[in-house]
C-alpha cells in the first residue's frame, strides 16, 4: 500500500449532479454534462480508451513529452507548484515531475477520487520531498487552492491531454482567463492541444472497433440509473460521434433507437426515435487559432511542441498582463 495522502473533498454532491441531468434532459436538444463521465467505472474506461489503436492523442502527446520533456522542464525553471486539472492516473505528471528541477507542491484536482487518491500515493511515493496536495472538485467551478507549505518560485497549471477542446471556444477563454488568475503575472500554463486533421483519423478516434468509447458514452446512463433512480435501457441506446466541419469538432451522442419514456428521480423523459442526447464535443485548433484565444485570456505562447505527423501540440502559456484590463 502506498503512502497516506489526505484529499480535500470539494466534489459535486448528488443534488448537484441531478439537477444538471433534470436540466439537460429538458433542453432542446437534449444534452447531459461530460464531466460526469468519471465516476470510478468512466475513468477506468477512458483509461483503456487512451491505449485504442485507433485514439491517437495520447501516445501522441507521450511522444512529444518523451522527446522535450527536459526542454519544458527548464522552461519551467525551478521550485514550482503544479496543479494540474483532470489528473487521472498522472502518467504524463511523472514524467514532468521527474524532469523538473527541485518541484516542491504538485496540487492533482479530478472530480473522480478512486484515481486521484491511487496517483496521488503513487506521487507522494516515487517523489518523497514533494508536498502533493490532491484535490477531489469540479475544477470548472470554484474551489480553493491548499496553501503551499513553501514559498514557491512559480505557479504552473499543467493541463494535459485535449480537454481545453471540451469546452465552447468562448468558455475556452474564460476558462484560461481563471487560469491565468490562478497562475498569476509570470505563471505559467502547460497544455495539450489537439490539432485540426484529416476528419476519417478523427471520427475513428471516437468510433474504436472494440466499442470501448461506446461503452464509456453509455456509461453516463448507468451512472444516472445508479446514483439518481433512473431507468435508462442501455439497449435502446446507441453511441455516435461525428465531425462537425462547420465547427471544427467531434460530436459525441446517445441516440434513442425506438420511442420511449425514461424515468430519472421521479421525472418523466421522452424520447422520439433517433432522437440523441448531446454528451460531448471535442474541438480541434490550428496553431493560429488557439494562439488567439490565448492572448485574449492573457498568455502568451512561448513554445510549442509537435509531433513529426503534425496530430498534436503541447504548449507552454506564460502568464503577461490581462488582454481585457
Amino acid at each position: 500500500m502506498g503512502p497516506t495522502v489526505q484529499t480535500l473533498d470539494r466534489a459535486p454532491r448528488v443534488e448537484t449532479f441531478r439537477q444538471d441531468v433534470l436540466a439537460g434532459l429538458e433542453r432542446q436538444p437534449k444534452e447531459l454534462p461530460c464531466k460526469y463521465f468519471y465516476d470510478a467505472r468512466g475513468s477506468h474506461l477512458f483509461e483503456q480508451i487512451c491505449e485504442l489503436e485507433e485514439y491517437y492523442p495520447t501516445r501522441t502527446e507521450l511522444s512529444i513529452m518523451d522527446r522535450s520533456v527536459e526542454a519544458m522542464a527548464e522552461s519551467l525553471g525551478p521550485r514550482c507548484l503544479v496543479v494540474e486539472f483532470g489528473s487521472g492516473t498522472g502518467r504524463k505528471t511523472e514524467q514532468l515531475l521527474a524532469a523538473l528541477e527541485e518541484p516542491l507542491v504538485y496540487v492533482p484536482v479530478d472530480i473522480s477520487v478512486t484515481p486521484l487518491e491511487q496517483s496521488a500515493a503513487r506521487l507522494t511515493g516515487r517523489f518523497p520531498s514533494l508536498d502533493v496536495l490532491p484535490v477531489c472538485a469540479d475544477y470548472t467551478q470554484d474551489w480553493e487552492l491548499p496553501e503551499a507549505p513553501t514559498t514557491v518560485a512559480r505557479r504552473v497549471v499543467f493541463f494535459p491531454g485535449s480537454t481545453i477542446g471540451n469546452f465552447d471556444r468562448q468558455y475556452a477563454v474564460a476558462f484560461l482567463r481563471r487560469v491565468r488568475e490562478l497562475v498569476g503575472s509570470g505563471g505559467a500554463l502547460l497544455i495539450g492541444v489537439d490539432l485540426k486533421k484529416d476528419v476519417a483519423l478523427l471520427e475513428r478516434a471516437y468510433n474504436d472497433s472494440q466499442g470501448v468509447t461506446a461503452a464509456f458514452n453509455l456509461n453516463l446512463l448507468r451512472r444516472i440509473n445508479r446514483e439518481l433512480d433512473g431507468d435508462f435501457d442501455l439497449r435502446a441506446f446507441r453511441h455516435r460521434a461525428v465531425y462537425n466541419e462547420t465547427e471544427g469538432r467531434v460530436e459525441m451522442y446517445l441516440v434513442s433507437l425506438l420511442e420511449q419514456t425514461v424515468r430519472v428521480s421521479g421525472a418523466e423523459v421522452s424520447f422520439s426515435q433517433g432522437e440523441a442526447i448531446y454528451t460531448e464535443h471535442s474541438y480541434k485548433y490550428d496553431l493560429t487559432e488557439f494562439d488567439e484565444m490565448a492572448v485574449h485570456a492573457g498568455f502568451q505562447v512561448e513554445r510549442t511542441w509537435i509531433d513529426p505527423e503534425k496530430l498534436f501540440s503541447v504548449q507552454l502559456l506564460t502568464a503577461t498582463a490581462p488582454a481585457w484590463q
